[in-house]
């Protein structure tokens, strides 16, 4: 007779819990010694779930928008569901896609993402139906290039002796554009300056774009306002030296982000998150700084905004970055101490499961977008649940492979 004291029939409840989820160890896997026992209490934070207006995410460790230059004339294909979807399957609390074009002149690369056309919707909801199959709750960032677009994929640099993109390379060369006309470097196309009616065009592709992600079925749309980018190009004076309403004063330079927030809080459900992504600081004497981006903030979170994602740099070549494990967190920190009502996401060198969590449990962040670290490790989840003792789900097709408390994770 079996040992029902030792291995009680587990609940289908647990059977169907999405990977990823804190959850109790049944008492076999404690007898086998897969768990040391029940988890903390409370839980360490990185594995508290997060409710954002009608979304509950199951942890705080969330896929940060990468490109990834494998798309043709804007549409995903076999990588990129295999690429999204192994996030997905290991437990990631949210997936991100990358940058991803509201024009197609306003994608980095000819090999970027888009979202600027309705066809490229059924591809688009085969990954979200996927990622949603794990529990994830799945996102697109919303981007537009600006003065940076026009360019080869960071797989060829080092192989050209510029940045630019022809137009046999499936390239807009005639049509790069942003704020002011000012190249980014000498490696970049000189943009031409947007008129009123650039700007019009561009808004309203950020709303019609978020209709179509709607109907794909992403739960959130964050808007790129980082990087320098289009969006961050108007927020900087380094880059926006224009001397009408969209330029010169900070109320002036913040206005094209603003009214597009705007439009796609008006036609993104009431239901859904909207998040943006910002470069808190330049990281240039004389640019957009920390102060400058807990103004901006105070004024998204009237517009609906729910999370600000901090990231940095990015707009002038003369950045001078203090790199280190975290280096972008007080960043955040900031942002989040200093703006009430919004939720704050870290990013930047967070490696470490223990780093990650400390971040949130001091109360710097309210969640950590993590990029190369997935890419290293796509079982960063699963990872971090073991270096902090914690039981999760595992994806029934690998829970043969759970590690036991007493080996460190490979």
């Amino acid at each position: 007779m079996p040992d029902t004291k030792i291995n009680p029939k587990p609940s289908l409840e647990r059977y169907y819990t999405a990977p990823g989820t804190a959850i109790e160890p049944t008492a076999i896997e404690i007898h086998q010694g897969f768990a040391a026992g029940k988890n903390p209490n409370p839980l360490p934070k990185v594995f508290q779930p997060l409710k954002i207006r009608n979304y509950t995410f199951k942890n705080r460790i969330w896929v940060s928008p990468m490109c990834m230059y494998s798309s043709e004339d804007g549409f995903t294909n076999d990588f990129h569901m295999s690429h999204y979807s192994q996030f997905a399957i290991r437990g990631a609390g949210l997936v991100m896609t990358e940058a991803t074009g509201v024009l197609p002149e306003g994608r980095i690369t000819p090999n970027c993402l888009g979202i600027w056309k309705d066809e490229h919707i059924d591809g688009l909801s085969r990954i979200v139906n996927h990622v949603h199959k794990y529990g994830a709750v799945a996102g697109m960032q919303l981007g537009h290039s600006g003065r940076k677009g026009s360019t080869i994929p960071l797989g060829m640099i080092g192989y050209r002796d510029t940045m630019r993109a022809t137009e046999e390379d499936g390239a807009w060369p005639e049509n790069v554009y942003g704020p002011s006309a000012i190249a980014f470097d000498g490696s970049h196309y000189t943009p031409r300056e947007m008129s009123l009616e650039d700007i019009e065009r561009v808004q309203q592709a950020f709303a019609d774009a978020a209709v179509r992600a709607g109907k794909a079925g992403f739960d959130l749309v964050e808007l790129h306002g980082a990087h320098g980018y289009l969006l961050f190009e108007f927020l900087s004076p380094l880059s926006n030296q224009r001397t009408d309403k969209y330029g010169g004063s900070f109320e002036n330079r913040t206005r094209m982000l603003i009214e597009t927030v705007r439009r796609v809080r008006q036609v993104w459900p009431e239901d859904k998150p909207l998040f943006v992504r910002i470069s808190a600081s330049e990281w240039v004497e004389g640019g957009w700084g920390i102060d400058d981006t807990v103004a901006l903030a105070k004024l998204l979170v009237n517009e609906g905004v729910d999370l600000i994602d901090c990231s940095s740099g990015g707009n002038d070549p003369r950045q001078k970055i203090t790199n280190g494990p975290g280096y972008q967190v007080p960043f955040a920190e900031k942002v989040k101490r200093e703006v009430p009502g919004l939720y704050v996401g870290a990013v930047g060198l967070i490696t470490e499961g223990q780093q990650a969590n400390e971040i949130l449990e001091n109360d710097k962040a309210d969640v950590l977008f993590i990029a190369r670290e997935f890419l290293r490790n796509p079982s960063f989840v699963l990872s971090t649940a073991h270096e902090l003792g914690v039981n999760i789900r595992w994806p029934v097709q690998y829970e043969r492979a759970m590690l036991k408390p007493k080996y460190k994770f490979i």
